[in-house]
């Protein structure tokens, strides 16, 4: 199975168990993001003093809206830093948590009626009962394949 560059994700198998974890892709921590932004905001400030010294002030705001959009861009990269999906086998129980936007939502399915369905947009899905939860989001197309063939195993062979 392929990963895709700059992203956790966890394959583990002990005896009966599975788990599988994937994280939104984020090659900068919260550290990183910081002195990046910090060193692109001191950098067009310095160029926009220096333009107005030369007499042309306008330069200023436009600056000053760059900054803004980096801001804008900088705090969507730390909002979605967090964001992952978990899937665990634990006997009986199929345990899915999925965290996006600050938000985290837990499903739980019993193995035994739990079905691997083919979702929208060619994600693949878990649905029992009426409830449905699409897995695979923050994985490739390779990824997501490999997945579906190891999530088929694990539930019984059920088909698509």
């Amino acid at each position: 199975m392929t990963t895709d560059p700059h992203c956790d994700a966890d394959l583990a198998e002990v005896g009966a168990e599975f788990t599988y974890f994937r994280r939104h892709c984020s090659s900068l921590d919260w550290r990183l993001l910081h002195l990046v932004f910090g060193s692109l905001a001191l950098f067009l400030t310095l160029v926009a003093v220096g333009f107005a010294i030369a007499g042309a002030w306008l330069v200023i705001p436009f600056a000053g809206f760059e900054i803004a959009g980096l801001g804008f861009a900088a705090w969507w990269t730390a909002k979605r830093s967090g964001d992952f999906e978990r899937l665990a086998f634990d006997g009986d129980r199929v345990l899915v948590e999925i965290r996006e936007q600050g938000q985290s939502r837990q499903f739980e399915f019993n193995r035994c009626w739990v079905r691997l369905v083919r979702g929208k947009a060619g994600m693949f899905a878990l649905r029992s009962h009426g409830r449905e939860v699409a897995i695979g989001r923050f994985c490739g197309e390779q990824s997501r394949q490999a997945l579906a063939r190891k999530l088929r195993n694990r539930l019984g062979g059920h088909r698509i």
